[in-house]
């Protein structure tokens, strides 16, 4: 097998999942049947693998696109799938349920995983939509990020793997209050470092012992908020996309949209502008942060160099079905994954409903090729970009 960079597409809604070189586009591995949570998202472990979630089959998958097989091992989990973490090692992951599609949260089931022995236990925590992040530094930690009222609960990993059949309710041991608006997750696994996205800014909270101590709040620095929340492991840094001007989702084309990246070591913010529309997840290549945005005037893929300055702005084709003025940007229509890895200059961006993956060269940004996948990539599929020594699990949160 290959040893170079690796693109995993996963048409969620056609239900294949397609294994790509990059940039030539050769496909070296295929799944079909398979429903991937893009709500979940793809989770990097070491050796380039990737765990998901079949939110179908109800299987928690770990991929191996750089091994013989793709598929190393299925376990079943409860679906719909809404967050899924590992710890810093990539032994011990954890999946929580969410909406699916239904207009309210429904399940109160987590599962946990032990990757290295295949065992795996469902407990009741809280009905909702909870973040999750697995804490290392000794026995794992399990912390759910919960909203309305906000908190972050905190289980023992050995105590939620050890519960007996039948789904019953698992009590936190510890927590620890949080804003109720509380959405975007990181860990910092230096740190023993729990982080989460809310209104006021970023909160704070390191592991001592079987519980969390509150740390200082991280501020926007904005009357913008991140709803997104990622560790850059290029460098000790966090990154958001700060949304801000109307909260009606049928102006979605005034809304206002900003870089947001704090250094952890010299605790200093930069926000760089993007400009209007829809912008959300993001993606680390080498030496650049990748940024997508939707717009009815036009999209485009946006390369911020490591200083947070804008380096490229890469038009990019419009899409039959995209969100249009008078309609919210995510009922029904098309939209756009972006990847890239921490060890390549390439970034991989969708378009949603044509089935194309375009791959930009991040040092100029020129596009290398157009791949088309024969699968229509309703709502943008989603897509992760790995070489076997990124070092990406070091993000050990779903993304």
């Amino acid at each position: 097998m290959t040893a170079g960079p690796l693109l995993l597409v996963s048409d969620h809604v056609g239900g294949s999942v397609h294994v790509l070189t990059v940039p030539d586009g050769i496909e070296t591995g295929r799944l079909n049947g398979r429903h991937l949570s893009e709500h979940a998202g793809f989770l990097a472990l070491p050796g380039g693998r990737v765990a998901c979630v079949d939110d179908r089959r109800g299987e928690l998958l770990v991929l191996d696109p750089f091994g013989h097989e793709l598929v190393e091992a299925a376990i079943p989990v409860a679906v719909p799938a809404e967050h899924l973490a590992a710890d810093p090692s990539g032994r011990w992951v954890a999946v929580t349920t969410g909406l699916g599609e239904n207009a309210e949260p429904w399940s109160d089931l987590l599962t946990v995983v032990d990757l290295a022995t295949g065992d795996a236990a469902r407990v009741r925590t809280r009905v909702g939509e909870p973040g999750v992040t697995v804490l290392g530094n000794g026995d794992p930690l399990v912390v759910l990020r919960h909203r309305e009222p906000g908190a972050l609960a905190v289980h023992r990993f050995a105590d939620l793997l050890g519960a007996p059949p039948g789904c019953p309710t698992a009590t936190a041991h510890a927590h620890l209050p949080l804003p109720d608006d509380g959405h975007g997750d990181a860990h910092v696994p230096d740190l023993c470092q729990v982080l989460a996205a809310t209104g006021e800014g970023v909160h704070r909270a390191r592991r001592k012992g079987e519980a969390l101590v509150a740390e200082p709040v991280i501020p926007w620095g904005s009357p913008a908020r991140g709803w997104y929340l990622r560790l850059d492991t290029r460098r000790p840094a966090l990154w958001s996309t700060l949304r801000g001007g109307p909260a009606d989702p049928l102006r979605w084309p005034e809304w206002t949209n900003q870089a947001w990246c704090h250094d952890l070591d010299t605790d200093r913010t930069t926000r760089t502008e993007l400009g209007p529309g829809l912008v959300f997840r993001l993606a680390l290549a080498k030496d650049h942060t990748a940024f997508t945005r939707i717009h009815p005037d036009g999209d485009e893929l946006i390369l911020l160099d490591a200083d947070g300055r804008t380096a490229r702005r890469v038009p990019l084709p419009a899409m039959d079905g995209a969100p249009r003025r008078g309609g919210t940007p995510w009922d029904g229509v098309q939209r756009r994954a972006v990847a890239a890895s921490p060890d390549s200059d390439w970034v991989a961006v969708t378009r949603g409903g044509h089935g194309e993956v375009h791959v930009i060269d991040a040092r100029t940004g020129t596009e290398a090729a157009c791949l088309k996948l024969g699968t229509p990539l309703h709502h943008g599929g989603h897509a992760i970009l790995r070489t076997p020594s990124d070092r990406a699990e070091g993000d050990p949160v779903g993304r």
